[in-house]
């Protein structure tokens, strides 16, 4: 090791694009920092390097406003005096998605291809926590690093460093190791993001300044190589930092100063760590702090925005990105790169850390609320483009099958799991344009006064479903050829509702609508019910099917017996209510308060729908709760008393609480499905669903990013706040090795499993705040989240292993959503005639190389009327499916898994369309080894990525 030391002075802003003020406020101060950046770099070639904060969106937010600037910035960064990269954004990890994490990482490499220089800097500067698989996704992109600011030193409020014995390392370097073993150098920022901010240019100023901030350096480095950041939060640039080196050099001549960047400085420390260096595992998410925060309350601040993230994110990544993968293997749509990139960009936009976290300032939210719904509409027009594409190419000989009159139509399962479920889905079965009659009005009279016939629901195989059609009249719509103008028509439309069963997963099938006339008595004799041989039946305020049997009690909880081993779990969704008077970042409960719950109240219950495949029971509770925290707390706010020493209670006014909840239990189905309903007419509080799991064990499983993570439920020693809150994706379970109780949920992020002796495992469904916090006073009145709520989320028992028993399965199918189109002569044919084939190609089974998992396929004029783009041994594994898209580089189809286990476990996949290879692939999509066996073995905890060549982009 060399003995003269190094101080590496590395330039940089952390941006946050929108935080304390609204992103245009931001917007202009970026545009003036970069402008001064240029004009810095143009001047000063002793300004040598400027690191952009590892976000490649801030040359897209520059350029808009200046594009003039392009050329100039550019220049920059092709010369490495700019540094940008390798995430598009610095999300919250435990917030966004795994492929939205993904996502975010393969963008940013996208966006800094044509400059042909990347920062390889895994970059998490703010991240409040970080994903425990980090190292691995990194080493699969390449990057051999890692640099952050939380998650293994004692930080407290205000990202103060604290002092402490508990160190997870006692260096600033460590190793970072994934479950699965991947291992990247970690590079904490002991001493924050900003130790080396507004270096003096005076003698006498610099002396004092480098005295104690080399001693505080020192203290945590393990090599001479010392990391000082010149900037800090939106920190204009220091113009004078050359002057300022050189001032430093002269009083300190056995150190060298230098202006340095990322890549240099951990060369230079790779090269000379020492053989003792701690290695953390999995998430950094340490609670060795000052005993009150990690900011994990961020996860139920405005849990609005998570739930409209969890539908954004679920929609491209589970739904559009699928069926534009099937359509384009059909031959019938080209993928669509450019607009699947602009919706995924929008949508992460919303992703920074202060954004999806919900602490920045109201205005900040109201714009995430159009960026979601943009992202969203763009999802949801490429969706049905492509699985309208399908169903318009579906074989018109084989759509004959059910004779004239019938409307057949096409459900996908866009999950990795073959699943059954309730459809609900409005069909035409008439229309007639407008130029076809005097008047809208007409019309509509035409086709409402033509009799129906009885319909029942019939699929290929001639099997007959228990089905729920209504009749809705004559209604308004519209055609918009690629080839005239639009062509609006009155429509009779249907609602169908039924049970589709065992639909493959990654697949179609074809149904259809036929008058039972065309049926025969017969078959409709032996007409299937919801599940097989299941069925749901209803006795007073219980559902019971060959599964699960759900009683709602007198006070709108729950019992839930799994009727295969007698297992019961009883007061399940009792509600709790706490105040709050901490704000976005922290929850903190009013002292000596008692927490409030519906344990005792009387709840109204009553049936709500009854059905062979479904039946759904309503419980209504009213409630009466405090209004709000008293006058105290408006006082200990304004004066900046810090959360942990505010002494303010609630106010013994009360507003009305009426909670709604509907249970639904469907046939074959083992998981219950709660749906709760809201007016929020209160102000600083917390409400909670409860679930106690009885269940013994000293652990539980929580679904995070790629990983389900093991945490522990007892807390640090050092974590004194009696809240243990923490993040979850798609589920959390506790199990004591026999069996277990899972609660899936939809864009809920936080729960906490209390200890309370039955492990009782708690679900935020609200947190109502009134201010930001951190460093200042932030007024934010609409975090209160007042009015109407809705939330979902469901309930899993299980036995033996969570992902083997299918409960995993379950959790992760369970957000998403059927995509059901119309097929044949009434379909919405004339948008998707016009569109030109991938490659020109007629959509013939043959030429795509679609399989059809049903007997017969369509003929070579158009596709099956069932078929899997790609089978897996989903049953009794460990593996769980991630993703299935095409590759922007390649137009390969990349398809993943991952590991939820510390053991080995088989992938046996198998490719329903023509390819001429298949490469093991990574997270940047990339060929790498050639695969020889389409059974591989998945090692512990392994993200695997498959990339398939297809004959269309060879």
């Amino acid at each position: 090791m060399s003995e003269k030391k190094t101080v590496h002075l590395i330039s940089h802003t952390h941006w946050d694009r929108e935080w304390y003020m609204p992103y245009e406020h931001h917007h202009v101060l970026l545009v003036e920092l970069m402008d001064k950046l240029l004009d810095t770099l143009d001047q000063d070639p002793e300004y040598r390097y400027f690191h952009l904060d590892g976000q490649t969106i801030i040359r897209e937010d520059y350029l808009q406003v200046r594009p003039d600037q392009q050329e100039r910035l550019d220049h920059y960064i092709r010369e490495g005096r700019i540094q940008f990269g390798p995430w598009y954004v610095l999300q919250d990890e435990f917030l966004t998605s795994s492929e939205a994490n993904l996502r975010n990482l393969l963008i940013g490499h996208q966006d800094a291809k044509p400059f042909g220089v990347l920062s390889k800097t895994g970059y998490f500067p703010d991240s409040f926590g970080n994903m425990g698989q980090a190292p691995q996704i990194l080493q699969q992109a390449g990057i051999g690093n890692a640099v952050f600011g939380r998650g293994v030193k004692p930080t407290g409020f205000n990202n103060a460093v604290v002092d402490a014995d508990s160190y997870e390392s006692p260096y600033s370097e460590m190793i970072w190791r994934s479950p699965d073993g991947s291992e990247v150098l970690g590079i904490l920022f002991a001493n924050w993001y900003c130790n080396g901010m507004e270096v003096p240019a005076d003698a006498e100023k610099a002396k004092a300044y480098w005295d104690k901030n080399l001693a505080e350096a020192e203290k945590f480095a393990s090599t001479p190589h010392l990391l000082f950041m010149n900037g800090c939060d939106h920190q204009p640039i220091q113009t004078d930092l050359p002057e300022a080196i050189r001032v430093s050099s002269e009083l300190y001549p056995d150190i060298d100063f230098v202006h340095s960047n990322f890549d240099d400085y951990i060369e230079a420390v790779a090269k000379e760590v020492p053989d003792d260096l701690a290695v953390i595992e999995g998430e950094l998410r340490s609670q060795h702090t000052d005993g009150w925060g990690t900011l994990v309350n961020t996860a139920s601040a405005r849990v609005y925005l998570k739930q409209l993230n969890q539908q954004g994110q679920t929609l491209l990544e589970k739904v559009t990105e699928p069926l534009a993968t099937m359509a384009h293997l059909a031959g019938v749509k080209a993928y669509s790169h450019h607009l699947l990139n602009y919706a995924w960009k929008t949508l992460m936009q919303n992703h920074p850390h202060d954004s999806i976290c919900g602490c920045s300032v109201d205005e900040v939210h109201r714009e995430m609320l159009t960026r979601f719904a943009k992202s969203s509409h763009v999802a949801e027009k490429l969706a049905r483009q492509s699985a309208e594409a399908i169903a318009s190419a579906i074989d018109a000989e084989s759509l004959a099958r059910w004779g004239e009159g019938a409307v057949p139509f096409v459900a996908f399962n866009t999950a990795g799991w073959t699943r059954s479920g309730v459809l609900e889905t409005e069909l035409l079965v008439d229309k007639k344009f407008f130029p076809e009659g005097p008047n809208p009005q007409a019309l509509a009279g035409q086709l409402e006064s033509t009799p129906l016939p009885t319909f029942v629901v019939q699929d290929e195989g001639g099997r007959v479903y228990a089905a729920e059609i209504t009749d809705l009249g004559a209604h308004f719509g519209y055609d918009l050829p690629k080839d005239r103008f639009r062509q609006p028509y009155m429509a009779r439309k249907v609602k169908v509702t039924f049970q589709a069963t065992d639909v493959p997963s990654l697949a179609y099938r074809t149904y259809a609508l036929v008058p039972a006339e065309a049926v025969g008595a017969a078959a409709q004799a032996t007409q299937a019910d919801a599940a097989g041989t299941d069925t749901v039946n209803v006795n007073g305020t219980t559902l019971e099917n060959g599964k699960l049997k759900v009683t709602v009690a007198s006070n709108g909880s729950l019992t839930v017996e799994r009727k295969q081993d007698g297992t019961v779990y009883s007061g399940l969704n009792i509600f709790e209510n706490t105040g709050d008077i901490g704000n976005e970042y922290v929850y903190r409960q009013p002292e000596g308060e008692t927490a409030l719950t519906t344990e005792h109240l009387q709840a109204d219950v009553r049936i709500v729908e009854q059905n062979p495949f479904r039946a759904v029971l309503e419980s209504v509770v009213r409630w009466e709760i405090p209004a709000s925290a008293d006058e105290t707390f408006i006082r200990e706010k304004r004066q900046m008393v810090p959360f942990t020493e505010r002494t303010a209670q609630r106010t013994e006014q009360t507003v009305p609480l009426v909670i709604t909840t509907r249970y639904t239990l469907e046939a074959g189905s083992e998981l219950v499905k709660v749906r709760t309903s809201f007016d929020n007419q209160a102000k600083d509080h917390r409400l909670r669903a409860l679930f106690p799991t009885g269940l013994n064990a000293d652990h539980h499983y929580v679904d995070s990013i790629f990983e389900a993570a093991k945490r522990d439920n007892v807390p640090a020693k050092e974590w004194i706040n009696p809240s243990n809150a923490q993040h979850q994706q798609a589920f959390v379970h506790v199990t004591d090795g026999e069996r277990g109780l899972l609660i899936a949920n939809q864009g809920l992020n936080e729960y906490e499993v209390l200890r309370d002796g039955q492990n009782t495992i708690a679900v935020t469904l609200l947190r109502a705040s009134s201010e930001l916090g951190d460093w200042g006073v932030f007024e934010t009145p609409e975090a209160q989240c007042l009015g109407e709520q809705t939330v979902e989320y469901a309930i899993r028992p299980f036995a033996g292993d969570a992902a083997k028993s299918g409960a995993i399965g379950d959790a992760y199918s369970y957000p998403i959503p059927w995509t059901v189109v119309q097929a044949g002569t009434l379909a919405d044919h004339s948008e998707r005639a016009a569109e030109k084939p991938v490659g020109g190609a007629k959509p013939d089974a043959a030429s795509t190389g679609v399989a059809s998992t049903a007997a017969s396929a369509g003929s070579a004029n158009g596709l099956p009327l069932s078929s899997q783009v790609v089978s897996w041994n989903e049953q009794d594994t460990t593996l769980a499916f991630s993703a299935l898209k095409l590759s922007a580089e390649t137009d390969d189809v990349i398809a993943r898994w991952y590991n939820l286990s510390g053991e080995e476990a088989s992938l046996q996949a198998s490719a329903g369309f023509g390819h001429e290879t298949a490469y093991e692939s990574d997270v940047l999509e990339r060929r790498r080894e050639l695969l020889s066996e389409r059974h591989d073995t998945i090692g512990a905890y392994k993200i695997v990525t498959r990339a398939y060549v297809t004959r269309q982009n060879r």
